[in-house]
């Protein structure tokens, strides 16, 4: 009965608490594609010509079902969904929330790019500029539920994203042919997604098995109230309580993320990471882990969207010694910011810099001494204790205490998320707006607004995944 009566009032509770706290559902909100493909559709034959297809029909529905009403009843202030709205997609020439490939003259490898939740893939947009450059088929993949309206992640599962992923591995392998190398890079889900399919493929043949995976902040794990979603959802289906089918209801003014956050997105999250979690383990306890393909991380010490020490504990402290490396990106110790940051956070540094050796590589990105804002990458090879310190020739900006989730796979002059480089009138900065003022009045969070969404070190981590990327042993 205890238990009974948890359950009604996290339901009850939930949907009440959404039901005021959040602002109205929008058409955004509550519309489905419906040729968006899923799990069943996307078989072992289904190719990308297919895929491409259907993703053409779900940006044509989104046109015809939202975007066209607003062309006469536009909503205020800045919205994606807003035909002419320096906001909407079709300002920046090729609409970056689709598909895209990238075909370099003499093809050496093949890369499969996976962007992160609620994102698409104008996330990976640079990287895929690198990995060209070192010869590679490129596929970007939008993944199910991404890049069109924010109420497609209230129908999607993990198992549609890792059916589009397998199809996608098929087109990379088909492209750049048998024997050379096949590369996966994922940004946040994107990297869960990557080592889903590096475990599945494990077990099945019939997979192409990467030959080394790169991962921009992964979320190998979430917090535990992500699992909560379902419950606190119960109540969404009826009309009286559909926001409770929403944890965050948010203006959508990012043409390449939304800002909304549909309950059932965090708990297929939570589902992904624990199926995640049961393999890794499992593949450890077998001996397959020596198997897994060498992976290379970028993550910063200081993370509010996935778990900094899953990536340590869950995934890395159980690989072989094959070649990997986890790069984190520290706090700015000259921000004086130092006494405010988790104790957790310090504890996780520690235990990386501390005299154990280790199966992988350890990088970290830190201020070359107190006071000095040009960094310094300081390394301890697998198997050893010895740190190897290398001037970088890049400091923090003053005003950065520190990267976040977001920043990691963004340029610092990139015209939407950077913060250098001159500001177009054209384009939303996101990257350079520093709002100060009152609380409490703006219609989006401040908190949201100057979290950092540019990476100051972009130079030094593409500079890396193009040396990672050349065929060869690390």
């Amino acid at each position: 009965m205890a238990v009974a009566l948890l359950w009604v009032g996290l339901v009850v509770g939930g949907a009440i608490q959404a039901k005021w706290r959040l602002p109205d559902l929008q058409a955004w909100h509550r519309y489905v594609p419906p040729s968006e493909p899923t799990a069943r559709d996307m078989g072992e034959r289904f190719t990308l010509d297919e895929y491409l297809a259907r993703e053409a029909r779900v940006f044509e529905e989104v046109e015809r079902a939202v975007e066209q009403p607003l062309v006469q009843h536009p909503v205020r202030g800045i919205n994606r969904f807003t035909p002419g709205s320096v906001a909407h997609p079709g300002r920046f020439g090729p609409n970056w929330n689709r598909t895209f490939e990238r075909v370099p003259a003499t093809v050496q490898g093949g890369a499969l790019l996976l962007h992160g939740l609620t994102d698409a893939p104008y996330s990976l947009r640079s990287l895929a500029d690198v990995l060209e450059g070192e010869g590679y088929y490129v596929l970007a993949l939008r993944l199910p539920g991404h890049g069109t309206v924010p109420g497609a992640l209230t129908r999607v599962t993990w198992q549609d994203w890792s059916a589009a992923v397998r199809m996608g591995a098929r087109r990379v392998q088909q492209t750049a042919g048998a024997g050379r190398p096949f590369v996966i890079v994922g940004y946040s889900n994107g990297g869960a997604l990557a080592v889903r399919y590096a475990l599945d493929a494990l077990d099945d043949g019939r997979l192409a098995r990467p030959t080394k995976l790169i991962l921009l902040s992964p979320m190998i794990g979430v917090t535990p109230f992500a699992g909560l979603a379902r419950v606190v959802s119960r109540l969404g289906v009826l009309p009286r309580f559909e926001k409770a089918r929403w944890t965050d209801v948010v203006q959508e003014y990012n043409p390449y993320k939304y800002n909304s956050f549909p309950a059932n997105a965090g708990l297929q999250t939570h589902l992904l990471t624990t199926v995640n979690r049961e393999a890794l383990a499992r593949a450890q306890a077998s001996g397959q882990a020596r198997d897994l393909p060498p992976m290379l991380t970028f993550q910063s010490l200081v993370d509010a969207t996935v778990s900094t020490p899953a990536v340590v504990h869950v995934l890395y402290d159980r690989l072989d010694a094959n070649g990997s490396e986890l790069v984190f990106f520290d706090i700015n110790r000259v921000s004086r910011l130092d006494a405010f940051i988790r104790p957790d956070d310090e504890a996780l540094l520690t235990k990386l810099t501390d005299r154990q050796p280790r199966d992988y590589r350890r990088t970290l990105v830190t201020n070359a001494s107190p006071g000095v804002l040009d960094v310094v990458e300081r390394s301890v090879s697998p198997g050893t204790t010895e740190t190897v310190e290398r001037p970088m020739g890049l400091s923090w900006p003053r005003d950065f205490f520190s990267l976040s989730h977001v920043a990691v796979p963004f340029r610092p002059d990139d015209p939407l998320y950077g913060f250098e480089g001159p500001r177009d009138d054209q384009v939303p900065g996101l990257g350079r707006i520093s709002p100060r003022g009152e609380r409490a009045v703006l219609t989006v969070g401040v908190d949201t607004l100057m979290r950092a969404s540019a990476n100051p070190f972009y130079a030094y981590m593409a500079e890396r995944v193009a040396e990672w990327a050349r065929p060869g042993p690390r």
